[in-house]
């Protein structure tokens, strides 16, 4: 028996300036590193058994932060979506299809180019289903639309209300593990 924490990682040069960051390799900038920071801070009393993380820095920074000393193991699995042309794209500006796809992301498919949603969520179950059999804690260190497919996974009777849900930089959200089952996820902060 254990808990999963799923945290975001922090902020970056790009989160601040309104850019689609997907698959964009790009560090926490000082704002990221004081959110991984106090998240650390919020979650010391706890002892991780294991830490997961995207294999983007932002990722990785933020797991070594929260769980110090205890080295991570890298999932491709955990990456962010593929936003393919529209990578970098400015969310003040956006984009026709953008917006309708941001407008209703339930019932409006992602625009040509992009990872889809039911992909997304395919992929973090793949990733769960692989971590199912492990007791102890689980630090899981990931990107915003990947976490949301996570809760997706883990709440199938959300019917989507994660995708419009705003998660924002080191947010964590918890699930107990407990005998290969995973509880329905609740947001500690």
């Amino acid at each position: 028996m254990g808990m999963i924490y799923i945290i975001r990682h922090g902020k970056t040069a790009m989160n601040h300036a309104n850019l689609l960051q997907g698959s964009s390799d790009i560090p926490l900038n000082e704002e990221g590193i004081r959110q991984a920071r106090e998240a650390a801070d919020r979650l010391r009393d706890i002892r991780f058994d294991y830490v997961f993380t995207s294999l983007l820095g932002r990722a990785v920074e933020t797991a070594e932060i929260v769980v110090p000393g205890l080295e991570p193991v890298v999932d491709e699995l955990l990456i962010e979506m593929d936003y393919g042309p529209f990578e970098g794209t400015d969310l003040t500006h956006l984009p026709e299809e953008l917006i309708s796809f941001f407008s209703d992301f339930v019932h409006n498919p992602a625009p040509e180019g992009m990872e889809q949603l039911p992909a997304v969520v395919e992929r973090a179950g793949r990733f769960l289903e692989g971590i199912r059999h492990l007791d102890g804690n689980i630090l899981i260190s990931t990107h915003a639309l990947l976490m949301k497919g996570l809760l997706e996974y883990l709440t199938p009777a959300s019917k989507g209300s994660y995708w419009s849900k705003h998660i924002g930089n080191c947010a964590v959200y918890t699930a107990e593990l407990s005998e290969g089952r995973f509880s329905v996820p609740e947001q500690l902060f």
